[in-house]
């Protein structure tokens, strides 16, 4: 009866971790972190090169056959125009998110919308800068000192 009770016991103590390891990352996989919106699906197209990105609706089209990652500079830079940098950055970030092989130009895209946004305020580096968002380590900060 004892080895019973030992050996229920070693079952238990090996296969219990290894469900609540597997449940839970399951839970987490389904967790919606953020809830979805029609922006985030365009995300995917801003990059695929066929225009349709973020903040396309009010601009013209991406010119085909652009590297992923020159197509979302295009997309942000023409979000920044349309809108704010706030809704650029905001972007940027999704993108960064959603697709992580663009991260090594996150640091430059935000550093040209930096600059492009103190362009689109007239040289006003206060205004431009009240947008910055911790994204791509400060890098819009920089792009917008110079």
């Amino acid at each position: 009866m004892k080895q019973l009770v030992r050996r229920i016991g070693q079952t238990i103590a090996l296969t219990l971790p290894v469900v609540l390891v597997t449940t839970g990352t399951l839970a987490v996989t389904r967790v919606p972190w953020a809830p979805p919106t029609g922006l985030d699906q365009q995300v995917v197209a801003a990059s695929s090169g066929d225009g349709a990105g973020i903040g396309r609706a009010s601009a013209g089209k991406v010119p085909e056959g652009l590297a992923p990652q020159d197509a979302l500079r295009v997309t942000l830079l023409d979000e920044l125009r349309a809108h704010n940098p706030g809704t650029a950055l905001d972007l940027l970030e999704r993108s960064m998110r959603e697709q992580p092989a663009l991260t090594p130009y996150c640091s430059s895209l935000a550093t040209e919308l930096g600059k492009a946004a103190v362009k689109k305020y007239q040289g006003d580096v206060q205004r431009a800068r009240s947008f910055a968002r911790p994204v791509c380590d400060g890098s819009f900060a920089s792009g917008t000192a110079g």
